[in-house]
């Protein structure tokens, strides 16, 4: 049919002036996402001292900050406050909660402090003095106590009285501990008549409940939601201070999510009649909301004993049971491949998809359901337009969740502070910088920490050579679960796509769901504002990552179309500027210091009288010992190292006669030498 030219201008104006609006919408919205200026500069950023003596007799008098880490105060209290979506539970209740054996607020900062969650002051953006990385967050109209990247990735080195806070550094925190206190707190709430009592009275003061059954109904919900949260991943190997296997909760937190009505059935009636089935599963729909969720829990409880309830857990979910220590920040945003085995690209818009998965494993609401059209979200999440599909609405913040990755390229690793730990000898130092060239820099490259221009490309080594404990590796791999509302969709992996199976990894399927996610924009904002704002995120994210797809370098299996995440199976070096303040070492936080870690694994057959990486030690003290380098380890919880995932084998370059690419064998390193390198890592 032919337009004529009158008709064809009309067209052309229009199509120009909805490209003009666009355009402005989009630079607005972009100039809105810079618009967040830092109202809290408190210059001692919120830190609280602790001069009392905790649980183990510990203190510290006052909190310093080292100045060298790039960062201002207002910079680092943006960081602790800054929401990315999680809900834990409502605001009001946590404020409320008391502990279970007191009638003092559970939040106390020394009963926070025992979790070794750092204690803070109110300021202007945390008016509640919550600890670090805990916050206010807004869904939907409702208030949510949620947690901040900061609560895993802030650290505390005490020395003498001092504590020095390390931004972006490994946190000592108990969260397995946490949460299950947290949920026993809420259980004992609900069946206390005093404790409930009190509760109530203190969440009807904050004028957000408009009456005591709402209160009471909530506290129920999120006592059983908490609770079994702590059931479903409780640790065959417990994690306690300073580590937790966060990939293994997040994928189980993405297969209780992606679960469908019809195979949960499936599973069910494997363990019951098919009458207690219909009446477990009546009214739910396909895609089984939050609340769903809860009602099924409900259900469920009369007809299966405790053990059938296990062996159900089992059935959906995976232990997780491969806990790490939390990773260092510093650099991230430079780094090629992020996590301890490589897991994430981090070309790209990567970094939001890896976030975004974060959030979902701290508790970001998930408000997924069924939809009968097709829309934006569902063709750039890879839904097939001929069927039903599933609206991936949340709580995540994806526009935080890119500001946040923005806001980590100006942090840098810290300096060993000599007027509070002690001088370095220079002399030792330079004798350690010459050994550190022949046995560690062909992994751990040097880097230039002030430089603009600098990039990080992880050296991966597979398991089976560098030979540390190969839990977390092996369970990224092999760990399975059904796909649920994920099934029949296509996920891309480096060397081709795969189809999600009635069963499919669990890399795979938190793949998918994390581009479903951050494809569907904020339902909490006008949905032409929010596609504005989503489109600028994903729009800025790539330009401003000057980290483009490259592939893995190293020593390890590549990805292949017979197993396409066998690279997943190694794990990753990366530069050791800031070593010294990341204490316990290797990837699983089985070596309790530097010292201890240039020292060899006792075999069968070498000498009792040697000097080996201890077998047991305490984790939890945050008081440094600058000779060994690392915290104190005569107090706190035992670690053992004979359970698989805790094993402090391998990575022994250096403790033991070390192969080099060459062929050349460099002896081990004596006493003396050892001493050299040591005192050169603490200058990194």
């Amino acid at each position: 049919m032919n337009i004529s030219a009158e008709r064809r201008q009309k067209i052309i104006h229009r199509a120009i002036k909805v490209g003009l609006f666009v355009a402005v919408g989009l630079v607005f919205a972009g100039g809105i996402s810079r618009v967040y200026q830092f109202w809290d500069d408190d210059p001692d950023r919120g830190a609280l001292a602790m001069p009392e003596p905790d649980h183990w007799g510990e203190h510290f008098d006052h909190v310093v900050y080292l100045p060298d880490q790039g960062w201002s105060a207002a910079d680092s209290l943006w960081f602790y406050t800054t929401t990315q979506g999680s809900d834990l539970m409502p605001y009001d209740f946590f404020l409320a909660l008391e502990q279970m054996d007191t009638a003092k607020p559970f939040r106390d900062n020394a009963h926070m402090n025992k979790y070794r969650y750092l204690p803070q002051k109110p300021t202007f953006s945390n008016p509640d003095g919550l600890s670090v990385g805990f916050v206010l967050d807004n869904y939907k109209g409702q208030n949510y106590v949620g947690l901040t990247c900061a609560a895993c990735h802030t650290g505390q080195v005490n020395y003498k009285g001092t504590a020095i806070r390390i931004d972006g550094g490994p946190a000592g925190a108990d969260m397995e501990s946490f949460m299950e206190d947290i949920g026993r707190a809420l259980t004992l709430t609900m069946h206390d008549g005093v404790k409930r009592a009190r509760f109530i009275k203190a969440v009807l003061a904050r004028g957000h409940y408009r009456n005591e059954s709402d209160i009471v109904a909530d506290l129920d919900k999120y006592a059983q939601r908490v609770s079994t949260y702590a059931v479903i991943n409780h640790p065959t190997t417990p994690y306690r201070y300073g580590r937790l296997d966060a990939f293994g909760r997040i994928y189980n937190r993405v297969l209780e999510h992606v679960m469908s009505a019809e195979q949960l059935r499936d599973i069910l009636a494997r363990t019951l009649p098919l009458d207690d089935v219909d009446r477990v599963m009546k009214g739910v729909q396909n895609v089984i909301s939050a609340d769903d969720r809860d009602h099924i829990l409900e259900r469920i409880r009369p007809f299966l004993s405790v053990k059938q309830q296990l062996r159900l857990g089992q059935a959906i979910y995976n232990p997780p049971n491969a806990p790490v220590s939390y990773p260092f920040l510093w650099d991230i945003p430079q780094h090629d491949y992020v996590q301890w085995n490589g897991l994430a690209a981090n070309a790209g818009v990567g970094p939001i998809g890896r976030n975004a998965g974060e959030v979902i494993g701290v508790f970001g609401t998930l408000d997924w359901r069924s939809q009968r059209h097709s829309t934006l979200s569902t063709l750039i999440g890879g839904q097939d337009s001929s069927e039903a599909t599933v609206n991936f609405e949340s709580s995540i913040n994806v526009r935080n969740l890119r500001r946040i990755e923005r806001h980590l390229q100006k942090l840098k690793s810290p300096r060993w502070p000599q007027k509070i730990l002690g001088p370095i000898d220079a002399e030792r130092a330079q004798r350690g910088d010459r050994l550190f060239a022949k046995y560690c820099v062909s992994c751990h490259d040097e880097m230039d920490r002030d430089s603009a221009d600098r990039r990080v490309i992880a050296q991966m080594t597979g398991v089976d050579i560098v030979k540390t404990d190969p839990k977390m590796a092996n369970n990224s791999v092999a760990y399975s679960g059904y796909s649920g509302i994920l099934r029949n969709l296509y996920v891309d992996t480096s060397v081709g796509e795969i189809m999600l199976q009635r069963t499919a990894p669990v890399a795979a399927l938190l793949t998918k769901a994390d581009i479903n996610v951050v494809a569907t924009p904020d339902p909490d904002k006008w949905r032409v504002q929010a596609w504005l704002e989503r489109l600028y995120d994903f729009a800025s994210a790539f330009f401003d990552n000057e980290i483009k797809p490259s592939i893995k370098q190293g020593q390890y299996t590549p990805d292949t179309t017979v197993e396409p995440f066998a690279s997943l199976q190694a794990y990753k070096a990366r530069p050791l500027n800031g070593i010294w303040a990341t204490a316990p070492y290797l990837h699983n936080g089985s070596v309790p210091t530097l010292d201890d870690l240039l020292l060899p694994v006792r075999r069968e057959g070498d000498p009792k009288d040697g000097e080996y990486r201890p077998q047991t030690f305490k984790v939890g003290s945050r008081e440094f010992d600058p000779i060994k380098v690392g915290f104190r380890t005569d107090l706190g919880d035992l670690f053992e190292t004979r359970f698989l995932g805790n094993t402090n084998v391998g990575h022994e370059y250096a403790a033991r006669p070390t192969p080099q690419k060459d062929g050349t064998v460099l002896p081990a390193l004596t006493r003396e030498e050892r001493q050299d390198l040591l005192e050169y890592l603490k200058t990194l």
